[in-house]
């Protein structure tokens, strides 16, 4: 997702060829990289001679692949593929309906439910101009002057004298032509589509009462005499053309206002996409160093990063020192310092050191194009509050339009001479005042400008709903490791049992835990490795589902894990409880090494707190939220940790599935809950939860199962992310209310129910000004989201 290049080059692959071979395949002399199929020109330094032909490369890794087995990527199928490719369309874009996202079409157009402009599922930073903006755009500027000059003719032509009123309305109807049959055709186009799928909408009502006004002008022009005497006013048959090009003129604004707010709410996903840097400098095998488009970068590539760059790709440091600004993905003010073995995110700002990275995520599995994609995604869904909108949208063009009718009627044989053209002209204005836009509007707006704002922020929401459901929570389960602490444990020591001695114990653990992915398992090989102790391999290794681990290691039995784990293998662990006690006390965690039932010493390994950690607790306490730890580490470590950040709470040794029974017996009991988790553990309760946070310093696993990530794995996101949820929730009943008044009090007013006590009639084209504007407005107040955390 995070270049669109990338697809683009995809699509056109072309197989490397002979120089004069470029421009008689292909005019425009583009070439491809035999290997990945990137797009190459005769410039590239990496080129290679075979049977004759010249190859050109994007890279010296695939130069080098190709060298090593060139009839690899020349056998007939590759060049089959190479063909079939080149001639294959680029892959399309998806375009979807902000108000429906379930349509979706490979080509733009209109929306068949609402009629409204499909826009592309993700944006790009290319495509700044909305195709149907400058339309909009071109045909209200163009058709502006005709409309102001029949309306200055019918509000003052009979005292100017210039014409007689027969030829002026003559006039008007020549100056109205352009108006209502090129400017308007947009609407009738939406209208009638509206009318065939079957789903009023606000196109069914401008096109009806644009059409009723404009049909009986022009009938009252050409043939007068079709209509009594009671028709006549000022000497000519009364014509309502400037009501017509009136309201096609304003709703040509209103629509030209709207779209260009709406444009602004995919701001947030276009400084994302623009944070990216263009290229990359490579560092080849040779030691030569060269720019390259980011395209153009593999995973394993080492890339250099000079102080005040960004950081191209997620990788990991390999040489040098510096301290990166990450806060453009995780809102993280203070810049992070990295040393060698630490991991960077891509687009990140490089502020002192030189860095030299190894490119381990590329392309679309980036962290920045992950968020990109979450964004997006969440962007298009749908808030449960839109559906009661949707569902009234549709019944009442049905209404507006029984109301409309029974206005003309009314007014037709009970209201003042001219009877039937004010009957005619009321209800023109009931259909326009009551396009039911700003009630489809009000939900989607504040979900695509919240959704971006939480971006910025460090908050991904997946969907709507989260943002919708994330006020309610009044519980919430954490996680204990990587969650409040670092997640990044630290070896502390080993105590034997018996006469085995510390290092031995380091030893035997690291060697078993070698096929292990737990964090706890990384900081004692880590540390077994810095002493230089040898690690002996491991089989018929098993991973005990959070409790510990299981294996051979030089033809012993060994088992490493907490107190519940030696408990299931009968293993007897009084000699060190009480040391283990002491150290539980400080906060570390506790693992029991037993090699054939017999215990063998324990392990100490703390993990300590984020910094950040103690306030976010307090924050959420103060909230109101009752805040549990639930941790798959020994109790006593657990309540240490829990003790120091006033946590009252505390479950420890649980078991993926006690997460999961934990947060059902809390939601029995009536509580909304929000669990937030890092690991591969934590999904089942994530996706259980009534909202899932996972910390973006953690597993996808947990990413996929969660309804919020926090990009920097910070507990004060959530603050942030509930914050934003009121604002947003708040923002959304302000809209819905503003349509719901507006409609309730402008349908009667235009249908003249006030007429009778004060003599007050709503004009057709005051009602398309508040139409238009009622729309632009519901957009506007969306985008105050952007100030509101």
């Amino acid at each position: 997702m995070m270049q669109p290049d990338t697809d683009h080059n995809h699509g056109h692959r072309h197989h490397g060829h002979h120089h004069h071979d470029a421009s008689s395949d292909n005019p425009l002399g583009d070439l491809a990289d035999p290997v990945c199929g990137m797009r190459v020109t005769e410039q590239s330094p990496h080129h290679a001679e075979h049977q004759g032909e010249s190859f050109y490369f994007c890279s010296t890794k695939c130069l080098g692949a190709f060298k090593d087995d060139p009839e690899k990527y020349l056998t007939p199928k590759k060049l089959d593929e190479s063909a079939s490719q080149a001639t294959a369309p680029a892959p399309n874009t998806i375009y979807t309906c902000p108000m429906h996202p379930q349509i979706r079409r490979d080509h733009p157009g209109n929306c068949p439910i609402c009629g409204m402009g499909l826009e592309p599922l993700m944006p790009s930073l290319e495509d700044d101009d909305n195709p149907e903006l400058k339309d909009f755009t071109r045909r209200f500027w163009w058709t502006l002057p005709f409309t102001v000059i029949v309306t200055a003719l019918a509000m003052s032509g009979h005292q100017l004298g210039w014409f007689s009123m027969a030829t002026q309305t003559w006039v008007e109807l020549v100056l109205s032509l352009p108006v209502v049959l090129w400017a308007g055709q947009p609407f009738f186009v939406r209208g009638w589509q509206s009318v065939i799928n079957r789903s009023p909408n606000m196109w069914t009502l401008i096109g009806l009462g644009t059409a009723a006004a404009f049909i009986y002008s022009v009938v009252a022009t050409v043939a007068p005499g079709v209509f009594p005497d009671t028709f006549m006013s000022m000497g000519r048959v009364a014509v309502y053309f400037e009501a017509a090009v009136v309201i096609i003129s304003l709703t040509l604004f209103g629509q030209i206002l709207e779209l260009r707010a709406r444009s602004q709410t995919s701001a947030a996903i276009k400084s994302l996409l623009g944070l990216a840097p263009k290229t990359a400098r490579r560092i080849n095998a040779d030691g030569t160093e060269e720019d390259v488009p980011l395209t153009h970068v593999h995973e394993g590539d080492r890339l250099r990063v000079r102080p005040g760059e960004k950081v191209p790709v997620d990788g990991t440091v390999e040489e040098g020192s510096s301290s990166l600004d990450e806060s453009m993905l995780t809102g993280e003010p203070l810049p992070v310092s990295k040393r060698p073995g630490d991991q960077v995110i891509g687009a990140t700002m490089n502020t002192s050191g030189s860095l030299v990275i190894r490119a381990e995520k590329v392309g679309s599995a980036t962290v920045l194009s992950q968020i990109v994609q979450l964004v997006a995604q969440a962007q298009r869904s749908r808030a449960p509050m839109q559906r009661m909108a949707d569902l009234v949208a549709g019944y009442f063009v049905m209404t507006v339009v029984v109301i409309a009718v029974a206005t003309l009627i009314v007014w037709g044989f009970f209201g003042p001479q001219p009877s039937w053209v004010y009957g005619l002209i009321n209800a023109v204005a009931v259909l326009i005042i009551a396009c039911p836009c700003a009630l489809g509007l009000a939900t989607p707006m504040s979900i695509m400008v919240a959704t971006g704002k939480g971006a910025t922020q460090g908050v991904l929401f997946r969907d709507a709903a989260a943002i919708e459901n994330f006020r309610k929570v009044d519980t919430l389960i954490v996680d204990k490791t990587g969650t409040l602490t670092e997640g990044r444990p630290t070896f502390e020591q080993a105590v034997p049992a018996g006469d085995t001695t510390a290092d031995e114990v380091l030893r035997l653990a690291a060697s078993l835990d070698q096929g292990s992915e737990h964090p706890l398992a990384h900081a004692i090989v880590n540390a077994a490795r810095e002493r230089g102790l040898t690690l002996s391999a491991v089989d018929d290794f098993e991973s005990g589902s959070g409790i510990g681990v299981r294996g051979r290691v030089d033809g012993n039995y060994l088992v490493l894990g907490n107190t519940a784990l030696m408990r299931q293998e009968d293993v007897d662990v009084t000699v060190l409880t009480e040391t283990a006690e002491s150290l539980r006390a400080k906060g570390a965690s506790v693992m029991f090494l037993a090699t054939g039932g017999q215990l063998t010493g324990l392990l100490a390994v703390s993990d300590p707190i984020k910094q950040s950690t103690p306030e976010a607790v307090q924050d959420l306490q103060n909230a109101g939220i009752r805040v549990i730890m639930a941790t798959g580490d020994g109790v006593a470590t657990a309540k240490a940790v829990a003790q120091q950040l006033g946590i009252d709470e505390v479950h420890g040794e649980v078991k993926p599935a006690d997460k999961l029974g934990l947060v059902t017996k809390l939601q029995s009991e009536g509580r909304i809950v929000a669990m937030a988790g890092d690991g591969i553990n934590d999904a089942p309760a994530l996706a259980k939860a009534n909202v899932g946070i996972a910390m973006g310093t953690g597993t996808d696993v947990a990413m996929n199962s969660a309804q919020v990530t926090l990009v920097k794995g910070d507990l004060r996101g959530i603050s942030i992310a509930r914050h934003l949820s009121d604002q947003t929730i708040a923002n959304m009943k302000q809209n819905l209310g503003f349509a719901f008044v507006y409609n309730a009090l402008g349908v009667p007013l235009a249908a003249g129910v006030l007429y009778p006590f004060m003599g007050l009639l709503l004009s057709p084209m005051f009602a398309a000004l508040a139409m238009s504007l009622s729309s632009a407005s519901v957009v506007f107040n969306a985008l105050r989201l952007r100030n509101s955390v």
